[in-house]
């Protein structure tokens, strides 16, 4: 009888247990349906917007051409009146995607197209659709360098307006220099090629123009009918475009460093060189911060012109080291024409410079080519060489992986460059700190440090019965200075 019972509880606690088991099946089935559609309430929600405005961009076209559907002058008056190239590009891609045969796309066309735009995620996709959107859809596919030319030439517009920059005078040669060094003199080349070739050297180079789009598409439709034409302020977007230090001294009107060489850097360079965080730590205060300004101020110090401090290996020691943080080397070397600009070459450091027969530098060790022709040289650990005083090795800064042969040399005198094996006199050599104010700071402070103590090692005060017994005395006299003593009695 008891064995009947405890067989009868342990089925019961099998049958229990079977029921909880399905149960938890069923819950976790339940759970994930819900979880699908709450994933797909979100998706929903996340392009609310793209329906709100494709029914605004419907009735302006209804009401100002007699179309029913979305044209490409309404999607650039209202959407993109200060980019209308911009405008025309995206139009042309979301028409071209949808296939459709007339030259307007219908409200639900222009829908389907955009969400399927902005719902991609990948950097590399999303990359290689800002170049077909530049590139000779209708054609044979490919890109010409009058499309890259286009790319390039609103990544760097949007860059400066959102930050508030003059436009630079080398823009047009900054950007050849791209073209040249991606298309080496063809007219054409695929989709692919040019992404990857992008991807490798300046892959950062769309995120302007993409941020602009979403938040064009996600936000226009909150003005209402008037969306974003001219009469609405336009978004303010915070391009990741680094601040420059202006030049202490009025007598050195030079331009040093070029805004559109540190626009296209930064879509090159790793995140060490850009981001600067000061944000205040506690939450009120970071808001407060929010609301009045940007908490991630982005701030190039220049540390060493050679033009105005002087050449040679101590005067560049002398303003670089101590400075504890990623810092950028530009080299521009005499060109041999004349009526060229000087060939120039960015050398990377993320940690601080120091001097060691060994190589040294991390993963974010770049070298780059600025001009005649821009492109990543190498970049990874252990690229970096500077040494001015140690017996037995060889003397002066030196930049790449080959040991016996570097691609970039500059001698022990910091005079001359050797560039790929080629000799150049160096025109100039500037070093920009990337790091915060407070590590410029240091740097100073420690240099104050240092002359005052050079100063207290060359003042010696001595006693009078010091200077009796010292040897300096005996050896003064020793030199026909036997009255030095009573003299200076």
């Amino acid at each position: 009888m008891g064995n009947q019972v405890t067989r009868g509880h342990a089925s019961t606690k099998k049958t229990d247990s079977a029921a909880h088991a399905g149960n938890a099946a069923n819950a976790t089935s339940l759970s994930k349906s819900s979880s699908g559609t709450e994933l797909e309430s979100n998706s929903h929600m996340q392009f609310f917007p793209i329906e709100s405005l494709a029914k605004t961009l419907s009735h302006l076209t209804h009401d100002e051409e007699r179309i029913s559907g979305i044209t490409k002058s309404v999607f650039q008056r209202y959407l993109f009146p200060n980019y209308p190239e911009l405008g025309e590009k995206l139009f042309n891609y979301l028409h071209h995607t949808a296939n459709v045969s007339t030259s307007h796309m219908s409200a639900n066309s222009f829908k389907q197209q955009a969400e399927k735009f902005l719902s991609v995620m990948n950097d590399q996709t999303v990359l290689e659709n800002y170049v077909k959107m530049y590139s000779n859809m209708k054609d044979d596919g490919n890109i010409d360098p009058e499309g890259l030319k286009g790319l390039l030439h609103i990544s760097y517009k949007i860059a400066m307006d959102s930050s508030g920059t003059a436009s630079c005078i080398y823009a047009g040669q900054i950007i050849n220099a791209v073209i040249i060094s991606c298309f080496h003199g063809k007219y054409a080349l695929s989709v692919s090629f040019v992404s990857n070739w992008i991807s490798q050297h300046c892959p950062r180079i769309i995120h302007g123009p993409h941020h602009y789009i979403v938040h064009v598409l996600t936000t226009a439709y909150r003005n209402g009918k008037v969306l974003l034409s001219k009469e609405q302020p336009q978004p303010h977007l915070e391009i990741p475009t680094p601040i420059l230090e202006q030049p202490e001294s009025i007598d050195f009107p030079q331009i040093l460093l070029p805004v559109s060489y540190v626009w296209l850097l930064s879509s090159t360079l790793p995140e060490c060189y850009l981001q600067v965080d000061n944000s205040p730590q506690d939450v009120p205060h970071a808001l407060i911060a929010k609301r009045l300004g940007s908490v991630c101020p982005r701030h190039w110090a220049l540390l060493y012109n050679s033009s105005e401090h002087g050449t040679g290996a101590n005067r560049f020691l002398h303003h670089v080291l101590g400075y504890r943080g990623p810092t950028l080397l530009f080299i521009r070397a005499v060109s041999p024409d004349k009526d060229t600009v000087c060939p120039t070459y960015c050398i990377c450091s993320a940690v601080e410079w120091h001097e060691s027969h060994l190589y040294w530098g991390d993963e974010d060790s770049v070298g780059i080519e600025l001009f005649p022709s821009y492109r990543v040289i190498e970049k990874g650990a252990k690229l970096l060489y500077l040494n001015t005083n140690i017996r037995g090795y060889p003397h002066g800064l030196r930049f790449g992986s080959n040991t016996r042969s570097p691609y970039i040399s500059i001698d022990e005198s910091f005079h001359s460059v050797s560039i790929a094996g080629a000799p150049y006199p160096i025109a100039s050599l500037e070093v920009w700190g990337c790091g915060d104010t407070k590590l410029r700071e240091r740097q100073l402070e420690i240099k104050k440090w240092q002359v005052k103590e050079a100063e207290k090692q060359r003042i010696v005060k001595l006693s009078a019965s010091d200077w009796i017994d010292h040897p300096d005395r005996y050896l003064l006299e020793l030199a026909g200075r036997a009255s030095y003593n009573e003299s200076s009695n």
